[in-house]
């Protein structure tokens, strides 16, 4: 398996995050009650853009990762996403290298299902 600089830990957590993302959906009660028992709660289900707390955390973990370890998260989405098999990982990582701005977060949370394509690859390095 090819050596990454981003630790399992630090995968697992934020494929967690990803998928929380993933699970919410789009705001639908403009009408927010004056408590959570009134509306129903449903707002915890609702994607409020940059206002989300699982978009804060998981922008504020990404940008918090030294630039390879966002390669190596960007390189393990694409792996999972069939960009490429584990024996292009190299050159995976080189696209992922070459395309690296401040904008790595909102990157990844904008590929549907990003969390199972990160899992996927990091399946992929391992099992090779």
């Amino acid at each position: 398996m090819p050596e990454l600089s981003i630790s399992k830990d630090k995968i697992d957590f934020l494929v967690t995050k990803a998928r929380e993302f993933a699970g919410k959906d789009i705001a639908v009660d403009p009408d927010d009650a004056s408590n959570p028992t009134d509306d129903r709660v449903v707002d915890v289900l609702e994607d409020r853009g940059s206002h989300d707390a699982v978009v804060r955390e998981f922008v504020g973990l990404v940008n918090a990762l030294s630039t390879d370890e966002q390669v190596d998260l960007v390189a393990l989405m694409r792996l999972g996403r069939g960009d490429g098999g584990v024996e292009q990982w190299q050159e995976l990582r080189r696209e992922a290298a070459r395309g690296h701005n401040a904008h790595t977060a909102r990157y990844l949370l904008g590929e549907p299902l990003c969390g199972d394509l990160i899992e996927e690859g990091l399946n992929q390095l391992e099992a090779a």
